[in-house]
């Protein structure tokens, strides 16, 4: 299965690869010089099928549990002050996402979506510890029964031109419902109350839908 949001790219790409492979059949005698170019074409076609893909993920929805948005390597475990919304201190949990992985976010938890803004800016790698606040971006806060109002941010890197975000404020969402896309490279910010309970480490592989990235005490619901 691949995203919707790849569609055109993935049929352009198709057309634009049969052509280079016919068009090196008939006009490229050398055959090692054909066959790299076909055998180029066709690794171009593999590569944007594989980028776009979009394996599904069944989630029953856990309220105690904040499950990862995002396919990816965890760079980022620390308290940082948050200006935009909270304007307080939160737990950030950052997960970059290198062009092999799934690029489709999802909703890391149920609730009701209270924010949702878009900010242009600039293209720094997705690990530079400013592009939280200068990357082109989008900032989605979700209210949850358990953990309160949390926070999600989606970060442009150096190849990301495109952030594609479906989360409009008032909306009821499902964790792990399709929440967006960012084509080619990129990063997530997780941005959490300080008291829950972080359950990933540093350099931890995290799959979409699936890794639990920090979970609810039961002795802060007292």
């Amino acid at each position: 299965m691949f995203h919707k949001e790849g569609q055109k790219i993935i049929i352009f790409t198709f057309f634009l690869v049969v052509a280079a492979v016919l068009a090196a059949q008939y006009y490229i005698d050398l055959e090692w010089a054909r066959y790299t170019v076909q055998l180029a074409a066709l690794f171009i076609l593999i590569a944007i099928l594989q980028f776009f893909r979009n394996p599904k993920r069944l989630v029953t929805p856990n309220f105690d549990d904040i499950l990862a948005p995002v396919d990816g390597k965890v760079v980022v475990i620390e308290e940082v002050y948050e200006p935009e919304y909270f304007k307080e201190k939160r737990r950030q949990v950052s997960i970059f996402m290198s062009p092999v992985n799934v690029h489709v976010t999802r909703y890391p938890a149920s609730g009701t979506i209270t924010y949702s803004k878009y900010h242009p800016g600039k293209y720094l790698v997705a690990w530079h510890p400013k592009s939280s606040t200068e990357n082109e971006r989008t900032t989605v806060i979700l209210h949850t029964p358990k953990f309160g109002e949390i926070g999600y941010r989606q970060i442009a890197g150096a190849m990301a031109r495109r952030i594609v975000n479906y989360a409009e404020e008032g909306e009821q969402v499902a964790q792990g419902e399709d929440a967006g896309f960012i084509k080619f490279g990129s990063r997530v910010d997780l941005l959490l109350p300080l008291n829950c309970n972080i359950t990933v480490k540093l350099n931890q592989k995290v799959v979409g839908a699936k890794t639990c990235i920090a979970s609810f005490r039961p002795e802060d619901d007292q």
